[in-house]
């Protein structure tokens, strides 16, 4: 076996990886705590012999101070496309200054589409109220606000696009299903806000709603994101699987596995068509960096998740058992010790020091684990749709001004025509012309509503007519957005009050 930077344990029969040819996988030390835990992470899988060939790169915080915009660089991409597989220590994205996350960066170009992260609790050897927990959050990785792609339109207002799309999020709920399948799980639940967003979360719910009567075996349900949560945080028992759009899953994947023990012991899977991540789902935590004090736990039983994926089953299956003895036995790290459960406080080393005593050993009261040695990533794609007849039918001109609606109104309806008439003024999603009160508090940013008397179909020149007619009176457009419909059916949301 080949592991960068762990101590090599050669003796002993509980070596697993023997005369397997070694897997490539990429690792990142990461930054804060990451070089910690993955030295301790990489001590435990070498002695349970699991067979890697690790190559290791440089990426984060230093290379954000060295110039590299995306904190990655060519090397780095050119290892990640070479093994397709990633153990990815917490890295930094420094405050300000305009830089992106390297984890959003990474997910998105490799096409990891599931975050899947396993919440559950130990008790009684980690204090949880929810002893009967056990669930997967399956997350979508790529679009929601995480897209990333954000404007400041006027002195007082900035945007944020929410980006959902049906093939993204059809395979990202046909995996939560299939992952129900493989693993025996009863139900799957979905979280959104469609009672708000009605084109955005509301295309999430009904995507949903249609790949799950694919699988009439597998119960299924549909909650508003906040009673979701609420319930989540407070019965979690109740669920089982829940898939989610990306933002609500980041929160609540830490609200499971804060409630089940310790956002410290969370590892997650980030899984795509042509490759994988796999990383703890705490961040960096540079003010104990150095102290020796971190739990390697989450980074371990993400390593977990990884070797079942390369088909090392057995050796996750020791490692997992291994780490469920030390938890069992009252070893712990300063974040979930507690007098009367723990019985030795350790620190990063000494906890994979303990792990790596108990290899071959399973735990007495908690549920062992046994993987299959090897088994077929899942894998899905989105169902191919004939493509609807897609019709303008008008515009949303977005201007910047801090005059009053009823001005702008005024001056907007002599600019309508020919073609067009103004259907309403927003603000903030507020209609406020015509007929607004004047309690509705004003920014300087209003969505002008134009469409053809009778909602007749637009020619997109008539479109660059009305533009020209806006920008001339001063009335330029700081954003726009095409009004369609698709086989007859509005693409855009009424404004509030409308």
């Amino acid at each position: 076996m080949s592991v960068s930077g762990a101590q090599v344990n050669e003796a002993g029969p509980d070596r697993l990886g023997g005369g397997r040819r070694p897997v490539p996988v990429t690792v990142s030390h990461g930054d804060g705590i990451g070089p910690e835990i993955m030295g301790a992470t990489l001590q435990v899988l070498d002695a349970a012999g699991a067979a890697l060939e690790v190559e290791t790169i440089r990426i984060g915080e230093a290379l954000f101070r060295e110039g590299v915009s995306s904190g990655i660089d060519s090397t780095a991409w050119g290892s990640l496309r070479r093994t397709h597989v990633f153990l990815k220590a917490p890295i930094t994205t420094p405050q300000g200054g305009g830089y992106k996350s390297l984890n959003v960066t990474v997910r998105k170009t490799l096409g990891l589409f599931a975050n899947v992260r396993p919440c559950l609790s130990y008790a009684p050897f980690v204090s949880t109220r929810h002893p009967g927990m056990d669930l997967i959050i399956v997350r979508e990785n790529e679009e929601d606000l995480y897209g990333g792609i954000e404007h400041r339109q006027t002195p007082d207002v900035t945007q944020c696009l929410k980006l959902i799309s049906r093939p993204g999020t059809e395979r990202l709920v046909r995996y939560a299903f299939e992952a129900a399948r493989r693993h025996n799980r009863r139900k799957v639940s979905c979280f959104t806000k469609d009672n708000i967003m009605k084109k955005t979360d509301g295309l999430f719910h009904q995507v949903f709603d249609e790949v799950a009567s694919e699988y009439p075996e597998i119960e299924s349900e549909h909650l508003i994101v906040d009673i979701g949560t609420a319930r989540l945080a407070d019965t979690p028992e109740i669920f089982d699987v829940i898939v989610v759009p990306n933002l609500y899953g980041d929160i609540i994947s830490d609200v499971a596995a804060q409630i089940a023990g310790s956002v410290g012991l969370a590892g997650s899977a980030n899984i795509g068509s042509e490759a994988a991540m796999f990383e703890a789902i705490h961040g960096s935590a540079p003010s104990i960096a150095g102290l020796g004090i971190a739990n390697p736990s989450g980074l371990l039983l993400a390593a977990v998740q990884m070797l079942v994926h390369v088909g090392q089953g057995d050796v996750a299956t020791a490692v997992h058992n291994a780490w469920l003895t030390t938890i069992e036995e009252g070893v712990a790290t300063a974040d979930f010790f507690e007098q009367g459960i723990s019985r030795t406080r350790v620190g990063t080393e000494g906890f994979a020091a303990a792990v790596v005593e108990r290899l071959g050993h399973r735990p007495r009261r908690l549920s062992s684990v046994d993987y299959p040695v090897s088994t077929e990533p899942i894998q899905v794609s989105p169902r191919p749709r004939p493509r609807p007849v897609k019709q303008l039918v008008g515009i949303d001109v977005f201007v910047d001004s801090t005059a009053a609606p009823e001005e702008i109104g005024h001056q907007l309806e002599g600019l309508a025509a020919p073609g067009f008439e103004l259907v309403m003024i927003t603000n903030r999603g507020q209609k406020v012309y015509p007929d607004g009160i004047p309690e509705t508090f004003c920014v300087d940013h209003w969505r002008c509503r134009f469409q053809a008397p009778g909602g007749a179909p637009v020619s997109y020149d008539s479109v660059l007519g009305l533009l020209a007619r806006l920008g001339a009176a001063g009335a330029e457009a700081i954003k726009t957005e095409g009004l369609y419909t698709f086989d007859g059916e509005p693409g855009f949301s009424l404004g509030q009050g409308q």
